[in-house]
């Protein structure tokens, strides 16, 4: 690893997959912008030493535009978005070939996929993406980790109420003195903003899953470069990464696609009160999975 290495900063090319509900543009911006804000707070939270970082976004969806010179960037991130990743569509076939082409072409570049990435990432590399028979998952949902998850995510195994114990943020030992007469579980869990119907049902060749629901089996996955051990996986060894929630969503933004989609009819009155009823539980987004990104990017550059 050379010094310069790792004195320059971090280059992220953000794919736009869709472009967000123009009240969501006007209050956070687009997806580039979203995903900016996303690295920024996981650094926040991480604390350690300030981190250069730059996000291009290229709109691969309308505008069907490509990095020019993928080479310069540590990481390719694939965006949500409202479309399904199974539609034959010309800019979500070429999206698919692209990803196809980064993997087999472009190993050193680490591949990031978030709820339609994740689909498209599977479809690209031997999976599938399906309607989950019109299931939603809106809002922070709590997904059960993998052990691989646990290790990648710096989740460690917890106790967790069947009440609600700690989803406002709670401290865990408080929880325990008050937890007398509460059937108690072992678990581990990470809480991830959610907005999906579409799904990826099982695991593709030469990945290893991350967590799960009782919704969607597939709540993220990995791939390891070839001369890694899942047994003792590290972030280094990280070359696709997938979660199929939202880190990069926080309340207001949920709130705004929850209320739009409740206007048009596509959600109805009862999954829009379950959703109210967890609107703020923990969300682990920039603190878990953002802070492991952080993670994936800062291994990227030791091996070079």
């Amino acid at each position: 690893m050379s010094p310069s290495s790792t004195s320059k900063p971090y280059k992220i090319a953000v794919l736009l997959c869709d472009t967000p509900l123009p009240a969501i543009v006007a209050s956070q911006g687009d997806y580039g912008r979203i995903f900016e804000t996303l690295f920024r707070n996981a650094l926040r939270e991480a604390g350690g030493p300030e981190t250069e970082f730059v996000v291009d976004a290229y709109d691969v969806r309308n505008e069907q535009v490509y990095p020019q010179d993928v080479d310069q960037y540590d990481a390719v991130l694939l965006t949500g978005s409202a479309a399904s990743a199974y539609e034959n569509l010309e800019w979500i076939n070429k999206l698919v070939d692209y990803v196809r082409f980064l993997t087999k072409e472009k190993p050193q570049i680490r591949l990031i996929g978030i709820c339609f990435g994740h689909q498209i990432i599977a479809r690209a590399l031997g999976g599938e993406c399906v309607p989950n028979d019109g299931k939603w998952e809106i809002g922070v949902t709590e997904i059960d980790l993998t052990e691989i998850g646990q290790k990648l995510l710096g989740v460690s195994t917890l106790v967790r109420a069947h009440t609600a114990y700690s989803r406002a943020g709670a401290n865990l030992e408080d929880v325990l003195l008050t937890a007398r007469g509460i059937h108690l579980l072992r678990y581990c869990i990470q809480n991830l903003e959610q907005m999906h119907r579409d799904h990826v049902p099982s695991v593709p060749p030469n990945f290893h899953l991350l967590g799960s629901t009782s919704v969607s089996p597939n709540q993220g996955m990995v791939q390891l470069y070839p001369d890694a051990s899942p047994d003792s996986v590290s972030p280094s060894d990280v070359h696709i990464f997938t979660v199929q929630g939202h880190p990069e969503f926080h309340k207001k933004i949920t709130e705004e696609i929850v209320k739009a989609r409740h206007a048009t009819g596509v959600l109805s009155n009862e999954l829009v009160d379950d959703y109210q009823r967890r609107a703020d539980w923990r969300n682990d987004g920039p603190g878990v999975v953002g802070k492991t990104l952080w993670n994936i990017l800062r291994a990227s550059r030791e091996k070079q």
